[in-house]
């Protein structure tokens, strides 16, 4: 493993180093079949990342969810099962999603990123998760527009600062933007970072569970998200 992992890390020093163009588009069919986009993901070769994980990682959940969540990208217990939010910051996720009345079974999960970005350090086994960059970013939205066309939420819910970049594009800042309902932008529209046609959806920002694990005050940290996704919850109501 450490050797697959050298060897995508210098897959992925080679891309920077020869500005190469990132983009996953050739890659994503056109259809709004789930299950067939995510077959066509596992065979991405859009960015570098691939070469060091263990697999692609799509979005999971009902086809026709009223909401998707969108964290930042699989982390190492995701990227060896293959589902989205299945390690300590999926459990902390579910168990906070049911607290604010929100099934998790009725919730699409996905990333802004379908691989595990990571580092091992010298003489190390342990893989530490690093920050996808805006290459990378960018070459996988082609993936999240996709995932968003074909369930249609009513409302998307970015978990963190690298997915309402992914799905808005530009800087952002979720102190700025959480527990607040705002309109999804359209895909022409400024800030849309490339969304998909949802005319009628909307859009909510909350900090990612890892945030929440680690933070110094962690009961005060879970129960700000816990707030902002009773937001989601009452949105989905009126």
């Amino acid at each position: 493993m450490a050797q697959r992992a050298r060897a995508g890390t210098r897959a992925v020093k080679a891309g920077a180093q020869d500005g190469q163009a990132y983009d996953a588009g050739p890659w994503v069919p056109r259809t709004d079949d789930l299950g067939e986009l995510g077959r066509a993901a596992a065979g991405c070769r859009g960015c570098p990342l691939y070469a060091a994980a263990t697999q692609t990682v799509f979005g999971e959940g009902p086809g026709r969810a009223r909401v998707v969540l969108v964290g930042e990208q699989p982390g190492d217990r995701e990227d060896r099962a293959g589902e989205p939010f299945v390690g300590p910051a999926g459990g902390l996720l579910r168990r906070a999603l049911e607290e604010a009345g929100l099934d998790p079974s009725q919730v699409y999960l996905t990333n802004a990123v379908k691989h595990f970005k990571f580092t091992v350090p010298e003489g190390g086994k342990r893989r530490i998760h690093k920050a996808p960059d805006l290459r990378e970013m960018t070459a996988c939205r082609p993936w999240l527009t996709a995932e968003l066309a074909a369930v249609r939420p009513r409302l998307v819910v970015a978990l963190g600062a690298t997915a309402g970049r992914a799905l808005l594009g530009g800087p952002f800042r979720v102190g700025e933007h959480r527990g607040v309902l705002r309109p999804f932008p359209s895909p022409d529209g400024p800030g849309s970072g490339g969304a998909a046609a949802l005319p009628d959806a909307r859009f909510l920002a909350t900090v990612h569970p890892s945030a929440v694990l680690r933070a110094p005050d962690r009961d005060a940290a879970y129960r700000g998200l816990v707030a902002d996704l009773r937001v989601a919850a009452s949105a989905l109501q009126d």
